[in-house]
């Protein structure tokens, strides 16, 4: 099974792209204020705006209507001809962020039959995250009569060679540009380049590779664990949303009709986990409306081998009214330290009062556990080499294990392709 491919990718023409490329809409969500200002930068435009569903609006009584007109729109856009479609494509892209530094993916799409985003899964296709069945389902009403997708997913290879996306970067001057413009909002600029059908073969070469068994266990030690070869980096709702699709109108087709049915397919931007400018950040804990001391007691009941003394153990910061201390555990169940206190903390808060909260930056943390009943957990990023290891040997990460970029910096909207 070849589980990344080339795709069938619809790009506008004759309009502009700085309008018609927005944010992935899982971003700003309590911002209506950001949608309302693309709404006025794509006005008289046509834009993926008009077809898609920002969450910040998903609260709002009409969501049935708003998705027949994006329906309507997606079809209204496909009759007046509006794309450009490159059969059989990969497109190689860079896209320069806020801080400069420039990420480089290649857009095809994956085969939604080697993913498998249920626990204990050993599919070729992985989530990095715990997916939350209960967000399936509103995702489904959007897309299940819908004649397009648009993708913000962003799949991940493990390339420390640096063998399948960075060695574009030095031919790109001889492929065909397909876009090359300013992202709305402070999103920096993207260019695309369509692969020759020579570089496109190499690269679906290369990738096939790390579906190969004998590497995959020499790579990452293990035995019986089936081959990761792609993960999930971001969007991860959304690709389980078009796998549940898929499944459904699977049942409804002959073995035949299944192999090439376009809704099998999901279109995604496929990127080097090593990529310098894709910066993982650690994702901390506060929890509210407990006393610190006795959270702290019943940690060392849950897990007696943790100790103040740095003993080559995980290492957790706990922190409350200004008082900071850091403890490590040895012998821990979980491959990182924010799995091995998730453990703690879900059964504590079965058990126990108190909220939890997720929060980005260490300084916050300390801000907010200054108050009594407040308690804070701080972690150390995770190295990168950690990632597929620990989807290997312990299935997806516990949620909010980490975050890749800021909101500016999440995939925006441009690619389409049909799933009718």
């Amino acid at each position: 099974m070849s589980i990344f491919k080339a795709a069938d990718i619809l790009l506008p023409k004759n309009v502009d792209f700085a309008k018609w490329s927005v944010v992935a809409c899982d971003q700003y969500s309590s911002e209506p204020e950001y949608w309302k200002k693309a709404a006025e930068l794509a006005e008289g435009s046509p834009s993926t705006l008009n077809i898609i569903y920002p969450e910040a609006y998903l609260s709002e009584a009409d969501g049935d209507k708003r998705i027949e007109k994006i329906n309507r729109t997606m079809e209204q856009y496909l009759d007046d001809g509006i794309f450009n479609e490159y059969k059989d494509s990969l497109i190689y892209v860079e896209r320069t962020q806020q801080n400069g530094k420039t990420r480089c993916g290649i857009v095809g799409c994956i085969d939604l039959e080697a993913y498998d985003y249920s626990v204990g899964s050993q599919s070729p296709v992985r989530a990095t995250e715990g997916t939350i069945i209960s967000r399936i389902p509103p995702r489904q009403r959007i897309r299940r009569n819908a004649p397009l997708e648009l993708p913000h997913i962003l799949m991940l290879a493990d390339d420390r060679e640096r063998e399948i996306i960075e060695t574009l970067a030095g031919i790109k001057d001889k492929l065909e540009i397909v876009y090359d413009f300013e992202l709305m909002q402070g999103g920096g600029h993207i260019k695309g380049w369509l692969l020759d059908s020579a570089t496109k073969a190499d690269v679906l070469a290369k990738v096939g590779k790390l579906e190969c068994p004998d590497a995959f266990e020499k790579k990452y030690g293990v035995k019986d664990k089936g081959v990761l070869a792609i993960a999930v980096g971001d969007g991860n709702h959304s690709l389980a949303t078009a796998k549940a699709c898929w499944e459904e109108i699977k049942k409804t087709l002959t073995p035949e009709g299944q192999k090439n049915h376009p809704a099998r397919f999901a279109l995604a931007e496929l990127e080097n986990l090593h990529d310098d400018a894709l910066e993982f950040e650690p994702i901390h804990r506060v929890v509210f409306d407990v006393d610190p001391e006795t959270v702290i007691k019943a940690m060392y009941e849950y897990y007696p081998q943790m100790t103040e003394t740095d003993n080559g153990g995980q290492k957790i910061v706990i922190t409350y009214q200004g008082t900071e201390k850091a403890v490590y555990i040895t012998d821990a169940p979980a491959n990182l330290a924010v799995g091995t206190f998730q453990q703690f903390m879900d059964k504590y808060l079965s058990e126990n009062k108190g909220e939890i909260d997720y929060i980005h930056g260490a300084d916050v943390v300390r801000n907010l556990t200054k108050p009594e009943n407040t308690i804070g957990f701080i972690f150390d990023a995770m190295e990168k080499n950690d990632l597929f290891t620990t989807v290997i040997k312990d299935g997806a990460l516990p949620r909010k294990t980490f975050s890749m970029g800021e909101s500016y910096d999440k995939r925006f909207y441009l690619e389409c392709k049909k799933i009718k």
